[in-house]
């Protein structure tokens, strides 16, 4: 069901499992072509579907295609398949049944109908202006039989393939460059003049708003968006039947899982329930995206494995569950890995819609409160990063319970109604963070931090949030109870951003802000 099957996409799953050199550099894209419309009629068509009873089974299309989705639903029923390629819907001339197997072109859905029911299966796609074709039979052989107009290509057994995968006990060791860089810190380093440091990290394509991306595409179909992309922290939409919102928040920092794959990943899955938790809805679950290099390298193998078990233990902690996921090995160009990137996607809820908590300056002469400790934490920072060229050192403690308190603390405040604002701190630190904030809002902002080293307004401490109180005395007396640190550090205000010994127009934070990274993709252009 759904769209025709072309070639965009084949052999994705190949290429996943495979590294980059100068003799494969001109191998066919395996990118999909995706087609968003398409995929809503899709969704909207399987929805009217599930609520009659004239199906047993569905498997989308994922790696692989239909070879995946078809030995993995006769694989779990213990049955065996008899499909027909030719029938299959075809968008391009000429295609092979390999391609047909192994395409992963998107929009597409694979159905087993009650027997008797397939032409009310097929009316309910075909109103929706999808393709829907019979292609094939649930056979008792356990095996699958592809024909190709009439002939047999293929005939194998679907229990191998399907539910006995080979189990690796891959070798693996500590990669070597950890003793090197675990003892770095940032006073190995001359101090640099806060301002100057400031407006390096700003010029960063890193913390750069990325509307040239996302611009491209319609985030307001259907007029569900309460927090659009590029708002900062997570993004929100309505419920309309219920009231309600779901927030989402992607996140990984590359340079963490580096120098710490285990905490690196514990704090991707952190950083994500974070942002969620700023949007005044409540994290739920997560799905993950596993990049790693080579893993029949055993470091990077090791890497792979230290993050597996920083997600495991992050989410249990959290109570977060792992609901789907995948991986991507194999990530390397001429032997070199990418850093180990476990990149974590988290959903929340929030039961009031109308809750939803913005993450930019809102009111004129508002608190600023900064919540959680700052202390010198510079492991794999960007600070250390931009003015030093160095990704070293060690990741601070995370320490579960603040971070579980801070998610408590600003939900329930959002409920109360005594914040009209929050924002995370992480990249960059709490300069960052009050200058994105600027930047989105067109406010400017005066405040005064006290810390031990004027360098640690860009360290980037766990578990902390910056937010805009409207009830003082309310909030207060929630973070006194809460128990963790809550301290007044500035006002919302004016045309300049003032943050101790950092000075800047607010205008001239957003021209660095909103252009940088179009001006570094019009350069690799």
């Amino acid at each position: 069901m759904g769209s025709k099957t072309g070639r965009d996409g084949l052999g994705g799953a190949v290429m996943a499992s495979d590294s980059f050199t100068e003799a494969n550099k001109s191998l066919r894209p395996t990118v999909q072509v995706g087609d968003p419309f398409a995929e809503k009629l899709l969704l909207e068509a399987c929805l009217e579907l599930f609520k009659t009873d004239y199906i047993v089974g569905i498997q989308d299309m994922g790696a692989a295609g239909l070879t995946s989705s078809s030995f993995e639903m006769a694989g779990r029923s213990g049955s065996g398949m008899i499909m027909h390629l030719d029938k299959v819907p075809a968008r391009e001339e000429g295609m092979q049944p390999f391609e047909f197997m192994l395409s992963e072109s998107q929009e597409r859905m694979l159905i087993c109908a009650k027997k008797g029911y397939e032409d009310k299966v097929v009316e309910i796609f075909r109103k929706w202006d999808l393709n829907a074709e019979i292609i094939g039979e649930v056979t008792a052989t356990g095996n699958m039989e592809l024909f190709w107009h009439g002939e047999k290509v293929a005939d194998m057994p679907v229990q191998p393939v399907s539910e006995q995968a080979p189990i690796y006990d891959r070798p693996t060791k500590e990669p070597a460059y950890l003793a090197s860089i675990k003892k770095t810190t940032i006073n190995d380093f001359a101090k640099v003049d806060n301002q100057k440091a400031f407006d390096t990290l700003l010029n960063s394509v890193e913390i750069s708003d990325k509307s040239w991306i996302f611009d491209q595409y319609d985030s307001t179909v259907q007029t569900n968006t309460i927090k659009a992309p590029g708002s900062l922290d997570a993004s929100v939409i309505r419920i309309k039947e219920n009231g309600k919102a779901i927030a989402m928040s992607s996140d990984c920092n590359p340079r963490y899982n580096y120098i710490d794959p285990k905490m690196g990943a514990a704090a991707a899955v952190a950083e994500s329930g974070r942002n969620v938790a700023m949007s005044g809805a409540t994290p739920l679950a997560i799905t993950d995206c596993l990049n790693y290099g080579n893993p029949e390298n055993p470091e990077v193998m090791w890497q792979f494995a230290q993050g597996c078990y920083g997600i495991k233990e992050a989410c249990a902690a959290l109570n977060t569950p792992v609901v789907s996921g995948n991986v991507s090995l194999y990530n390397e160009t001429n032997g070199v890995g990418v850093f180990p990137t476990p990149a974590i996607v988290m959903v929340g809820l929030n039961q009031d819609a109308n809750k939803t908590l913005p993450s930019s300056f809102q009111n004129e002469g508002a608190s600023l409160y900064l919540i959680g400790e700052t202390k010198s934490d510079f492991g794999g920072s960007l600070y250390m990063k931009e003015l030093f060229g160095k990704v070293e050192g060690t990741l601070a403690p995370l320490d579960y319970a603040k971070e579980l308190k801070l998610w408590s603390l600003v939900i329930e405040a959002n409920k109360k109604g005594y914040l009209s604002a929050a924002k995370d701190v992480n990249v960059g630190g709490i300069a960052i963070a009050l200058a994105k904030m600027a930047a989105k809002s067109g406010k400017g902002v005066t405040c005064n931090v006290a810390l031990n080293d004027e360098r640690d307004i860009f360290s980037e401490s766990f578990s902390r949030a910056i937010v805009e109180v409207s009830d003082v005395s309310g909030f207060e007396a929630m973070a006194k109870e809460s128990g963790l640190s809550a301290v007044k550090i500035g006002t919302v205000g004016g045309n300049s951003f003032t943050c101790n010994d950092i000075s800047k127009s607010v205008e001239a934070i957003s021209e660095r802000y909103f252009n940088r990274f179009q001006e570094v993709i019009e350069q690799d252009i």
